[in-house]
């Protein structure tokens, strides 16, 4: 629910939230971007490099965006308190080291203790992960949410990115990559928690087969 004079939507989805303050006192850094973007036989995942501490920016080449797992062939990218982030990371690869060639399973389990430990609850961040077949976003409400288009966005200029990246998807010539960037470049345009100091992670797609009928005979 939005408080008294905070001009913020009671509707606003959680992993687009601006920086606010917690009742601790203490400062969420959801002030980022994250986008990601699969279109073709490619998946890719830029975010910024701005870290915010309320209305000041702290540093600007902040890399929020990484490959994770024995093989690296995962993407994970986060918005939120850094420390949390990083303490999620590695949980999140702990469980694609149990759950190897599972994704979405690992995420699962993930969920799971991040929502039920009395530590984990307390951490303060969103995930973007990504793979050869998979784009989900991560939420400390036990959220595991994939996407109907291929297009996933988190932080506070999650939204602007996603709709940029709407706009571009049936565009002739271009890629998952160069339409990720430019989304970004639209958004960090509109948010002043984004900066343009972009990390890039790609992943290229294995071609699918392609499927052959026998002729008459």
């Amino acid at each position: 629910m939005a408080t008294p004079g905070s001009g913020m939507s009671a509707h606003m989805a959680p992993w687009s939230m601006p920086p606010r303050r917690t009742l601790s006192g203490g400062v969420t850094w959801h002030g980022t971007t994250i986008l990601s973007v699969r279109k073709g036989n490619m998946v890719s995942v830029v975010g910024d490099g701005q870290v915010s501490m309320g209305s000041i920016v702290v540093k600007g080449n902040a890399r929020k965006v990484r490959r994770i797992g024995p093989d690296k062939k995962v993407i994970a990218g986060f918005a939120g308190t850094t420390s949390d982030a990083l303490t999620l990371l590695e949980r999140l690869e702990l469980k694609i080291d149990e759950h190897p060639g599972q994704l979405l399973r690992a995420c699962v389990e993930l969920a799971k203790d991040w929502r039920m430990d009395k530590y984990l609850r307390k951490l303060d961040a969103l995930m973007l992960v990504c793979d050869d077949d998979l784009s989900l976003t991560l939420t400390g409400n036990g959220d595991v949410l994939d996407t109907e288009d291929g297009i996933v966005g988190i932080g506070s200029g999650g939204q602007f990115a996603i709709a940029a990246a709407r706009a571009l998807m049936d565009m002739e010539g271009m890629n998952a990559e160069q339409i990720a960037t430019k989304s970004m470049r639209i958004a960090a345009q509109m948010c002043c928690y984004t900066n343009f100091n972009f990390t890039t992670e790609t992943i290229l797609l294995p071609e699918k087969p392609m499927e052959t009928t026998d002729a008459p005979k």
